[in-house]
């Protein structure tokens, strides 16, 4: 695996080549208006803090991966006693700023580097915050470096904001979606491109899904608790079933996830699935390779196994197994796909 060196200023080392490109990408302002102008990641993040001023109040408040620090202005806002930011990717150059034009800086201190190796100015915080939600929840695996703030540096009694996340399954109907995306390739101008219809369907789609679409009921297969969850407990398999709402077809199951800052006076939660307001998450979508014929009340089963990839433990390996066994054995049907989100 190739290595280059990153900037050593603030203390970073020597980086595999798909951590560099992990933390570059996210050096452009362009990925950091996205995610600010999410009105629902940012909203619920704001008032889950200027709604419990009195939780951070007089507190220390370490920010996971701080990109432009927009967190940590709002916890220096709410009267938090000192901020600080970590972030590995150059955006953090531009917090610096930020936080000087808005007055904060002597509230608010950032670090470039990984958490891991950056020596924060207080040897215990008492709230971590942190945008670590990736597609799939878990892609980006950015979860991981949130655990080791707590267990390195959150004090007993410490809270987390958020702390709490759970992923969720339903099946669509998606038919002349999936005939533009996956059957073009059957015929290319008049040539036979199946192979990169194979190809195709490995890779789930990062799309909006309308709710309308949604012929099923959803299934939590996933349900994290922040203060106790393991890093080896983010590779999971789950079983899940799911039942139709109506007569229709299933071209693919579909996952997003939910998140809730539990601690709050007022319990703040948000959703990034199709019945919910857009998030730039959007939801996952993963193509099966034949068509389910399904009736009111039927039921689908599955299982679901998410690991790292072993090649770039950012991206993830999914699969869904699933059996679908109504009455009339003609529609039955049955099978496994696997796919790679990178």
């Amino acid at each position: 695996m190739s290595t280059s060196q990153s900037d050593s200023k603030d203390g970073a080392s020597i980086l595999p080549y798909t951590e560099q490109h992990y933390f570059s990408s996210y050096d452009h302002f362009g990925i950091h208006e996205e995610m600010l102008k999410d009105d629902v990641r940012t909203l619920s993040y704001r008032n889950a803090i200027y709604q419990n001023s009195h939780i951070f109040r007089g507190k220390v408040v370490l920010d996971v991966g701080c990109g432009t620090g927009i967190l940590s202005m709002f916890a220096a806002r709410a009267g938090a006693k000192h901020v600080i930011g970590v972030d590995m990717s150059n955006i953090i150059d531009m917090a610096r700023k930020l936080v000087d034009i808005n007055g904060l800086s002597d509230k608010i201190t950032l670090l470039k580097g990984k958490l891991e190796e950056v020596e924060l100015p207080f040897p215990k915080v008492d709230i971590i915050i942190s945008e670590w939600m990736g597609y799939f929840l878990l892609y980006e695996s950015m979860l991981d470096t949130v655990l080791v703030a707590r267990d390195k540096y959150l004090a007993p009694g410490g809270l987390i904001f958020p702390d709490r996340a759970t992923i969720h399954v339903a099946a669509i109907e998606d038919g002349d979606y999936k005939e533009e995306k996956i059957g073009f390739w059957d015929d290319v101008y008049g040539f036979d491109f199946s192979p990169l219809k194979e190809l195709s369907l490995t890779e789930p789609l990062v799309d909006t899904v309308n709710f309308k679409a949604v012929t099923t009921d959803s299934a939590i297969v996933l349900d994290i608790d922040l203060y106790t969850v393991k890093k080896e407990d983010l590779a999971f398999s789950s079983e899940f079933t799911i039942r139709a709402r109506r007569d229709d077809f299933v071209h693919a199951l579909i996952a997003w996830f939910d998140i809730d800052f539990s601690k709050c006076h007022k319990l703040i939660q948000f959703s990034t699935g199709p019945h919910a307001k857009y998030t730039h998450w959007k939801q996952t979508v993963f193509y099966l390779r034949e068509v389910l014929s399904v009736k009111h009340g039927e039921k689908i089963t599955g299982k679901i196994t998410s690991i790292p990839n072993q090649k770039n433990p950012r991206d993830l390996d999914i699969t869904f197994e699933y059996d679908f066994s109504p009455e009339d054995v003609n529609r039955k049907a049955s099978g496994t796909t696997s796919y790679t989100m990178c």
